[in-house]
C-alpha cells in the first residue's frame, strides 16, 4: 500500500459510511423496514446485485449511532458529522445530502426562494427541474438568455452584463438563478456574477451540478461556495464520484445566509423522502473523502489523461479541436479539464453516428452527444486508456453528411402565460402538425442535454416541433416531457 503523505492523514474519515459498516456487521434480528430483512438467502435476485453486503447496509432512516446519536450521546450523529465534513471540504456554511439527485437541490430552492416573493431573473437553459421547482412554488421566472454556440449546438453561461441587463429590467426580483459549468464544461465568471446580483440586493443561486470536483485540485476551477455564491447545487454522482441519484446542496456563508438557511430547513422537510437510502448517503460521505484523498495525485492522473487525450488528437489532425472556440463565448472563463469535446463532424461523422458507432465496435460509452460532437468525461481520480479512445476515434468510417443534417438549437416561442398558470389551465392535445403557434402546457426538453426547449405558457414555434422530433428519431436522443416517444402529440392549452 502506498504511504499516506502528511496533508493526506490529515484528511478526515467517512463518519456515515463507518457507521453504516458498523452497523451492518451487527447480530441483528430485523423486524421492520425493508422487507428483505437482510436475509440474502430468501433475497437471492436481490443479493445478486451487489452482493449480500447491499442488504446489510440497507438500513432504514433515524437508525441510532448511524442517523441518529447513539442514546445518552453528546456527540452529533455519524449524518451529522458527515454533512459538516462535506460543508467543510466544499467551502460551505452548510450542506445538505440530496436522495432525489440535483433536482431535488433545484425543487428545494425554488420553494425556499418563493418565501421571499414572487419573481426571479433565471438562465433560459437551467436545467427543467428548475423549472419543475418554479410550477411547485409559483415562482414566476423572467430569463436571461445564456451565450450559444451555433455550431456545437449547445448553450453556454450567462455574463454579468446580461445579467445585470435582466436584473435591472425587473427590479421586483427576489433571486438570480445561473448554471455553471456548462455540459460542455465551461465555466462562467462566479464572481463576476455574484457582484452583479449583491448589487442588486438578491442571492445567487448556482446550480453547479456538473461541477462537483471542483476546488479539489490546483488545475480545477474553484467551487461556485467558495467564489462567493449564496446557494449552490451539486450533482455529486456525476464526476464526484458517489451512487446515482447522491447530490448536495450547499449554503454559502454570505450575508444571504441567515434568510436563506431556515428556508432551505422547511423546504427540505416539504420534499424530501422519509426512507432516504443510506447507501446513497454513504456514498456522498466516501465521495467527500475520495476527492480530498485523490486531491493532487488521483485527479492529477485524470487530468493528464484528458490532456493527453486531447494532445494526441490534435496531432492526427482528423478533427478540429471545438476548445479554442468555447474559450471564445463572451460566458466562458474557464473549461473544466476532465472534460474532451471532439468535433467529430469536422472528421466526416455526425456526433450521434460516432456514438453509436463507439458503442457497438468498441464498447465505449460516451457521456452525449449532438449532430456536431460527442462530450466524453473521466471521473475524479478516474483513468483513461488514452490510446484505445483514441483510436477508436480515428478508426471511425465516415459518413455522408449530407444525409446527416445539422440540428441547430431553436430560439425559444413567446411567452403567452405564466408556467404555473399554464400548468393548471384546462388542456387538449393536438396532432404535431397542427400545434405550431399553440400555447403549450407541458415542459418539453431535448435530452441531451436536458434544458428546456418550450415551457408551460410558451407558444410552440414550428421549429421547436421540427427540432423536438429530430431528437426524438436520433439513435440517442429522447424528449422529457412528451407524451409519446415520437413526439407526434403535443399537450396544449384549450381554445
Amino acid at each position: 500500500m502506498t504511504d499516506l503523505s502528511p496533508d493526506e492523514r490529515a484528511v478526515p474519515g467517512a463518519p456515515y459510511a463507518d457507521a453504516l459498516h458498523r452497523n451492518a456487521s451487527g447480530p441483528w434480528v430485523r423486524l421492520g423496514v425493508p422487507g428483505h430483512q437482510d436475509q440474502p438467502e430468501r433475497h437471492p435476485a436481490l443479493a445478486s446485485l451487489a452482493g449480500p453486503e447491499l442488504l446489510a447496509m440497507d438500513i432504514p432512516m433515524f437508525t441510532e449511532g448511524v442517523d441518529l446519536p447513539l442514546p445518552d450521546s453528546a456527540e452529533p450523529s455519524p449524518l451529522e458529522e458527515a454533512m459538516r465534513l462535506a460543508a467543510e471540504a466544499w467551502g460551505a456554511r452548510r450542506t445538505w445530502f440530496l436522495t432525489h439527485g440535483a433536482s431535488q437541490g433545484n425543487h428545494v430552492s425554488c420553494l425556499a426562494l418563493r418565501n421571499l416573493g414572487s419573481t426571479a431573473v433565471v438562465q433560459r437553459s437551467v436545467h427543467t427541474s428548475v423549472i419543475d421547482g418554479a410550477i411547485l412554488a409559483g415562482l414566476r421566472l423572467e430569463f436571461v438568455q445564456p451565450t450559444v454556440d451555433p455550431h456545437l449546438g449547445i448553450a453556454h453561461g450567462v455574463t454579468a452584463d446580461a445579467l445585470e441587463e435582466q436584473l435591472t429590467a425587473n427590479p421586483e426580483a427576489i433571486a438570480a438563478y445561473v448554471v455553471t459549468p456548462s455540459y460542455f464544461g465551461a465555466v462562467a465568471d462566479v464572481p463576476a456574477l455574484v457582484s452583479v446580483a449583491h448589487a442588486h440586493g438578491v442571492p445567487l443561486v448556482v446550480d453547479e451540478a456538473w461541477g462537483s470536483h471542483f476546488g479539489f485540485h490546483p488545475e480545477l476551477p474553484e467551487t461556485a461556495v467558495r467564489l462567493g455564491a449564496d446557494l449552490v447545487i451539486s450533482s455529486t454522482h456525476k464526476l464526484g464520484g458517489s451512487l446515482t441519484q447522491s447530490a448536495m446542496l450547499h449554503l454559502g456563508d454570505t450575508e444571504y445566509a441567515d434568510t436563506l438557511e431556515p428556508l432551505i430547513v422547511r423546504a427540505m422537510n416539504t420534499v424530501a423522502t422519509t426512507s432516504p437510502s443510506a447507501l446513497l448517503y454513504a456514498s456522498l460521505d466516501l465521495a467527500r473523502r475520495d476527492m480530498q484523498l485523490n486531491g493532487l495525485r488521483g485527479i492529477g492522473d485524470s487530468i493528464a489523461d484528458v490532456e493527453r487525450l486531447r494532445d494526441v488528437l490534435n496531432a492526427h489532425g482528423r478533427y478540429a479541436d471545438p476548445d479554442p472556440s468555447i474559450h471564445a463565448a463572451p460566458d466562458v472563463i474557464a473549461l473544466d479539464p476532465l472534460r474532451f469535446v471532439v468535433d467529430t463532424r469536422s472528421g466526416g461523422v455526425p456526433g450521434y453516428v460516432a456514438r453509436r458507432l463507439l458503442e457497438e465496435r468498441n464498447h465505449i460509452h460516451i457521456e452525449m452527444a449532438t449532430d456536431s460532437c460527442i462530450v466524453g468525461l473521466i471521473g475524479a481520480g478516474s483513468r483513461l486508456d488514452v490510446d484505445y479512445v483514441a483510436d477508436a476515434l480515428h478508426a471511425l468510417p465516415e459518413s455522408d453528411l449530407a444525409d446527416h443534417p445539422p440540428i441547430h438549437l431553436p430560439p425559444t416561442g413567446e411567452r403567452a402565460m405564466d408556467l404555473r398558470e399554464a400548468y393548471f389551465s384546462a388542456t387538449e392535445i393536438v396532432p404535431a402538425d397542427a400545434v405550431a403557434g399553440r400555447v403549450s402546457a407541458d415542459s418539453l426538453a431535448a435530452y441531451p442535454p436536458g434544458v428546456a426547449n418550450v415551457l408551460p405558457g410558451e407558444v410552440i414555434t414550428a421549429a421547436v416541433v421540427d427540432f423536438l422530433r429530430q431528437t426524438a428519431a436520433s439513435p440517442y436522443g429522447w424528449v422529457r416531457g412528451s407524451l409519446d416517444p415520437q413526439v407526434t402529440r403535443f399537450r396544449v392549452i384549450a381554445d
